[in-house]
């Protein structure tokens, strides 16, 4: 079964807490703090893949977590570091925040990586927060929680050349004349159920990834038929071959065939209008075919895709196949020069980038609830939060410290916080004191 989008959850290791702990040893009188840190919680790694070609594997298992630091020890003894978890996905993976829908990271170079769940780092030991008026002190951190997320992946096939059109115009069977690839073929439409690769060698030395992929029919974009599901594969493609059926039993008018598929294209993505594009009518070996084929250029010369060009084939006598392969190499190389030349300008930019300063957006927030409990939201007080130890006196007095430096106290006081009323930081719930 071919499976192109999955959704599955990833969490990151938590830090090692940081330990407590006092040298204690003779003919050393001031040992003071000896407490270690904790190690770095693993982090979940997508790894790209070439020899996947599917995330069928995602359906088995979906939840991916990574292991702990180990806490830290006596004598000054940091803890152990956790290995990241390494997730294999198919080359052309697109990875999205399934919650917000933000775009993460495109993976299509084999074994390039990406961290989608970034473990957290060990809390600091007591050995940290010695100081002139504290030499003992009992102060260590909680290791940062690991990140924990719900990602969407969606696989687009690294085609270099696509071939899109109505089921049953030959695009399987073109695909099997020119590659060793063996689709499957048949008289009857939506033989294809899933896209085919194959690989074109030129005589000259050039050669592409063709992808043949399942027909589209009218409403494709909204979701009918098979299209809208592998519509995101031919967003990879750099050269389409839009083909087009010149039987003249099948029942439909080529012009209309056309201009139907470039809607659904130009509806899914706008960009895809804008992408190299041969027209090439099929099956022109079919008695009465030649009369269609000029009715077709005529009508084609005639509307606003003039401009393209329209190299006619036979997957049965194999007229006009190798002019349109070089053809389409061609094009395919005209094309990867300038994206080249793109990628460039775009790097160029990227290094003349100023610096804009930090966001201006608040650190926290605070709101009251239906109870009456004030609730402080922020993702570095939240986490100050979770850090903190409390099981020592001495970090309860840091955490408060920390309040009253980050304004949090006079927030409160602002909101209408009164002694005794309850505060939540987190999952840490304390009474408010003046």
């Amino acid at each position: 079964m071919f499976v192109d989008t999955v959704t599955i959850n990833v969490k990151a290791g938590k830090g090692g807490d940081g330990a407590v702990a006092f040298r204690h040893e003779k003919f050393v009188p001031f040992g003071g703090p000896a407490g270690g840190d904790g190690g770095r919680g693993g982090d979940v790694v997508l790894i790209a893949d070439e020899g996947q070609r599917t995330l069928m594997d995602f359906r088995y298992q979906n939840h991916f977590k990574a292991k702990p630091g180990q806490n830290g020890m006596i004598k000054g003894m940091y803890g152990r570091g956790s290995e990241p978890v390494y997730v294999k996905v198919p080359a052309g993976t697109v990875v999205y925040d399934a919650e917000t829908g933000a775009e993460l990271g495109d993976l299509t170079q084999d074994k390039q990586t990406l961290v989608v769940a970034k473990g957290g780092r060990g809390g600091r030991g007591n050995i940290h927060f010695k100081t002139p008026k504290n030499t003992a002190p009992e102060i260590a951190e909680n290791g940062e929680p690991g990140e924990e997320r719900r990602i969407r992946l969606e696989l687009r096939l690294l085609a270099d050349v696509g071939l899109v059109g109505y089921p049953s115009v030959g695009k399987s069977t073109f695909l099997s004349v020119v590659t060793k690839a063996k689709p499957k073929i048949a008289a009857y439409q939506f033989t294809t159920l899933t896209p085919n690769l194959g690989m074109v060698r030129l005589d000259d030395g050039h050669d592409f990834v063709l992808a043949d992929l399942p027909g589209l029919i009218a409403g494709a974009a909204d979701g009918a038929g098979l299209g809208f599901q592998f519509l995101r594969h031919v967003e990879r493609t750099r050269v389409i071959l839009h083909m087009v059926d010149m039987d003249p039993d099948n029942g439909r008018e080529p012009m209309k065939d056309f201009q139907q598929i470039l809607h659904e294209l130009g509806t899914y993505d706008e960009k895809l209008l804008h992408r190299p594009q041969i027209v090439v009518p099929t099956k022109i070996e079919i008695p009465g075919a030649d009369e269609r084929l000029a009715a077709f250029k005529k009508a084609l010369a005639d509307s606003e895709w003039a401009a393209l060009p329209v190299m006619p084939v036979s997957n049965v006598t194999h007229a006009g196949v190798q002019p349109l392969l070089h053809k389409t190499a061609e094009l395919l190389q005209a094309v990867v020069a300038a994206d080249a030349e793109q990628a460039a300008e775009e790097e160029s930019a990227e290094k003349t980038k100023t610096y804009t300063g930090p966001s201006a957006e608040p650190a926290f927030n605070v709101t009251r609830d239906e109870d009456g409990v004030y609730i402080v939201t922020g993702d570095r007080i939240e986490r100050l939060a979770k850090m903190t130890n409390l099981d020592h006196q001495d970090s309860l007095i840091r955490f408060d410290r920390q309040l009253h430096g980050m304004g949090v106290n006079d927030a409160l006081r602002e909101a209408g916080a009164r002694d005794g009323d309850t505060v939540m930081i987190g999952d840490l719930t304390f009474d408010f004191v003046e």
